[in-house]
């Protein structure tokens, strides 16, 4: 092979792998799934708070009308972000009773998109600006 060739070949192959990092960082960052023209402010018990990466988490379980408690998974921004805002990795605890505020998944899910959480000590994490509005169909804890 000459020496052109395999250099158009580095070249191309190059460019292929360039566009697959670019295309896989778009993908992994769509917000699409969320309704950001709403929010929901639930009260609840922390069942679990997850500092993992690319994303943390919050399990919530809130007590629906029936009686019944609903775990609605909470997705937050990366550790490292969360870092820079404040957050510790101890900052959420399982028990915490807390209110919290999230954009809801489109399809209805008991999911959401943080926006700010209030603990027990009445701290806020987040951003308690984007918050607006009292609960929405969520019946408040007992």
């Amino acid at each position: 092979m000459r020496n052109g060739t395999r250099s158009l070949y580095r070249g191309a192959a190059m460019m292929v792998m360039a566009w697959a990092l670019v295309a896989t960082s778009y993908a992994h960052h769509s917000f699409a799934m969320f309704d950001q023209s709403k929010q929901l402010t639930l009260k609840g018990t922390v069942s679990d708070f997850q500092w993992t990466n690319p994303h943390a988490w919050i399990h919530l379980d809130v007590p629906n009308p029936n009686g019944v408690k609903d775990r609605w998974q909470v997705e937050l921004n990366s550790p490292n972000n969360l870092k820079r805002q404040g957050w510790k990795s101890s900052s959420i605890k399982p028990g915490d009773q807390v209110t919290l505020v999230l954009n809801p998944l489109k399809d209805g899910s008991k999911g959401g998109l943080f926006v700010s959480i209030t603990l027990p000590d009445g701290t806020v994490l987040g951003d308690p600006t984007r918050a607006r509005g009292g609960p929405i169909n969520v019946p408040a804890a007992q």
